[in-house]
């Protein structure tokens, strides 16, 4: 099932979520500055490729040590993200996903959506990981 609905995903706009998601970390990191945000972009664009089967975790909860990305320095980095970037790419996801949510079908992929839009407002810090 989750092959099917990855599937589905990647054709009717999770190709072009997660290539918009490589595309602004590509160009986050050129700026050299941006570098903590590209990481967390490219995670992002792999959770926006094939999000079933995948759930988002707090890193330092995953891994039991926290690192720069989970202490003050990455509340830091999420407020900037936030105010630069964060808010109307979760808006996006937003939309898209009440797009999606007004036809039963599309449901699972309106859960997804809003998901993509949560991560978006705080991304350092964050991981994907494997659904057990």
């Amino acid at each position: 099932m989750r092959l099917l609905l990855n599937l589905l995903w990647f054709i009717f706009g999770g190709f072009i979520c997660g290539c918009l998601w490589l595309l602004g970390g590509f160009f986050l990191a050129i700026t050299i500055v941006g570098l903590p945000w590209a990481l967390s972009a490219w995670r992002i664009a792999g959770f926006a490729f094939w999000p079933f089967g995948k759930e988002i975790v707090d890193r330092d909860d995953h891994t039991g040590r926290s690192d720069i990305g989970t202490g003050a320095i990455g509340l830091f980095l999420n407020i900037i993200w936030f105010v630069f970037a964060g808010w109307y790419i979760a808006l996006a996801h937003l939309i898209a996903a009440v797009g999606e949510a007004i036809t039963i079908i599309g449901l699972p992929f309106a859960f997804k959506d809003l998901q993509l839009a949560q991560l978006a407002l705080a991304p350092v810090g964050k991981m994907v990981v494997e659904k057990r």
